[in-house]
């Protein structure tokens, strides 16, 4: 259906992922004409392999944490022997059937995506798409690549994802040595998972595994968990780590992972060896750009191989935009989507608000998951912007304490002069949801006073917003 104007140009999209899904949508509502090529299916990897399986995995994850620590709430679980004593269960976790489900909801949230797009009027083909010249595609729609279909396109959007990185001493096989996406292959909890690398998939699926009741070593090359996150954040999360179980070791890059009869070996930079049944190679990702036409349209490349874009998606080429992991802005699956949306709104004439990198929430689904927005205090003691912080503890929240939260916090950042709420952190459960008032501030520059002034339910975990933005008034009503 179109949105108040028809349009007569004809769009052709490479990748199915959340940039190239919202791309196609936006593009048939304004009323072009729009192709869509995928050869994975629709939702790309996010939704396949990446996103979706991750995130319910970890929901599984979080499931079995809320069970085990149900007690402390007062709730017990018991079963009664033949003589009518009671035994208190354990919690066991079926990690094939639990894969089974996140594989099935994968593939159902994909079929309701290619559903979506048909209903939209979208052209859909199954197959690998290149380009040739600048408004050409073709698509080899089959396994030989003796099959092609040649489409014609005004405008031309590039979102193909990226892959994990793979190490030329770590070469993963698919049972033992492993990336994110073979995880879900697996039948039984590992015994002993080495994750190498603590990033942000690293930490989520170290965090998951863990909280699943398996033996984790999270390696790390850098000095903290979540290298380049807020500081405060990555202490909260390595004392839930460490209280769990979890061995950390930081400054400790490594250099080889070899298979051994019945699991691993991860050689350490320093000839130190941990021994396990599998390992989780979490140590980036790189754009599926190669081979796919870009250098010779003229579409300009960084030298990761990323492609390069403006606010608006949009490329080297005037007509042709990109969006997602493959190009050269934040690798999340919502900046995909508006990347998708705001290229579209650009190339067909409809309003378009050019993406702001200070103003993108992003949340990483570690228990508990941290979730940031705008400026950092980190950008504070550097001086790249003259703010000030207030930090609250969620254990001080009431509601926290009926739900037996102790970690976590609220974490506010203003503008110095003006109060303009400029930042923010949370650390707890469904940090992903509470940073979203934050980010209305931040998006509407509206000050700690405005933002304080928008009631909360008592109780409440977002009350801690409120009560954060309230001290920063009286730090600034003291300061004055």
């Amino acid at each position: 259906m179109s949105l108040g104007f028809e349009s007569t140009q004809s769009v052709a999209i490479i990748g199915g992922g959340p940039g190239g899904y919202e791309a196609a949508l936006a593009a048939a509502q304004l009323g072009a004409e729009v192709t869509l090529v995928e050869r994975a299916g629709v939702g790309g990897s996010a939704v396949i392999t990446d996103v979706v399986p991750s995130k319910t995995l970890i929901a599984t994850a979080d499931a079995a944490v809320a069970i085990a620590g149900a007690s402390d709430l007062g709730v017990q679980l018991f079963a009664k022997d033949g003589t009518g004593k009671p035994l208190k269960p354990e919690i066991a976790i079926n990690l094939a059937a639990v894969n089974k489900r996140v594989l099935r909801l994968a593939r159902q949230q994909s079929e309701d995506m290619r559903e979506a797009l048909v209903e939209a009027g979208v052209r859909i083909l199954s197959g690998h798409g290149r380009l040739d010249g600048n408004r050409t595609v073709v698509v080899s729609t089959d396994a030989g690549g003796t099959d092609f279909d040649r489409v014609e396109a005004d405008t031309i959007v590039v979102s193909v994802g990226a892959a994990p990185r793979e190490l030329p001493s770590a070469q993963p096989d698919g049972e033992r040595i492993l990336t994110w996406t073979q995880l879900y292959d697996m039948t039984s909890l590992p015994e002993h998972l080495i994750v190498v690398g603590s990033g942000v998939t690293g930490a989520e699926f170290a965090s998951a595994y863990m909280n699943l009741g398996a033996k984790v070593t999270l390696v790390s090359s850098r000095d903290q968990v979540l290298p380049g996150e807020d500081a405060d954040a990555a202490a909260v999360l390595e004392r839930v780590f460490l209280r769990g179980g979890m061995t950390l070791l930081s400054k400790s890059r490594a250099d080889r992972v070899e298979r051994t009869k019945d699991g691993v070996l991860v050689t350490l930079g320093d000839g130190r060896t941990v021994e396990g049944s599998h390992c989780l190679m979490a140590v980036g990702s790189i754009p599926n750009t190669r081979g796919i036409g870009l250098e010779d349209a003229g579409v300009q490349l960084n030298e990761s191989g990323h492609i390069r874009v403006n606010r608006v998606a949009r490329t080297s080429v005037p007509n042709i935009y990109a969006a997602g992991d493959c190009t050269t802005f934040m690798p999340l699956a919502s900046v995909a989507s508006m990347q998708g949306r705001t290229a579209m709104f650009h190339a067909l004439g409809d309003t378009v608000i050019p993406i702001e990198r200070r103003r993108i929430a992003a949340n990483i689904f570690t228990a508990p998951e941290v979730a940031t927005i705008g400026w950092q205090e980190k950008d504070i003691e550097s001086g790249l912007i003259n703010g000030t912080v207030h930090k609250l503890p969620l254990a001080a929240n009431a509601r926290a304490k009926m739900m037996g939260i102790t970690d976590g916090f609220v974490k506010i950042i203003a503008r110095q002069e003006s109060s303009t709420v400029i930042g923010g952190v949370v650390v707890g459960p469904r940090a992903s949801e509470l940073i979203y008032p934050i980010a209305i501030a931040v998006e509407r520059r509206l000050s700690v006073d405005q933002a304080s002034r928008v009631f909360t339910v008592f109780p409440s975990l977002s009350g801690s917003i409120q009560d954060a933005l309230r001290a920063m008034h009286l730090v600034d009503a003291a300061a004055r």
